[in-house]
């Protein structure tokens, strides 16, 4: 059974690269440009991954990652941070919050599916 990602992307540009390269591979994918309604769409739909932006536009990535991991139903969900945030200290304030993975953008598709691929159960 494909493994299924939610990819919260704000721009429509990465949303769809992502969400092509993914499907590309195999995976199924919930593709979510709001991310307001990040948490209840992981709630809805079980995904194995979520791959997180974090400078979206109606609220932060850090917080939304921070209350995934406080939330029981969310908190075994690997989160896949991807970022233009690649300044000095932010991996490691991203991961703090709870991130399981870190990307900084642009992304490559090789270590991108990488990332990916070690944070999914087998």
């Amino acid at each position: 059974m494909a493994k299924r990602i939610l990819v919260v992307e704000d721009n429509d540009l990465n949303r769809k690269l992502f969400c092509d390269v993914l499907k590309a591979n195999g995976f199924e994918v919930e593709p979510l440009a709001d991310g307001t309604a990040a948490l209840d769409t992981a709630r809805q739909t079980s995904p194995d991954l979520i791959l997180m932006d974090i400078q979206l536009s109606e609220v932060s990535g850090v917080e939304l990652i921070e209350q995934a991991k406080q939330d029981l139903n969310l908190q075994s969900i690997p989160i896949l941070a991807v970022t233009a945030y690649a300044a000095k200290g932010d991996e490691e304030r991203i991961r703090a919050a709870g991130a399981a993975g870190y990307l900084s953008k642009p992304v490559s598709i090789g270590p991108f599916m990488a990332a990916v691929k070690e944070l999914l159960p087998e």
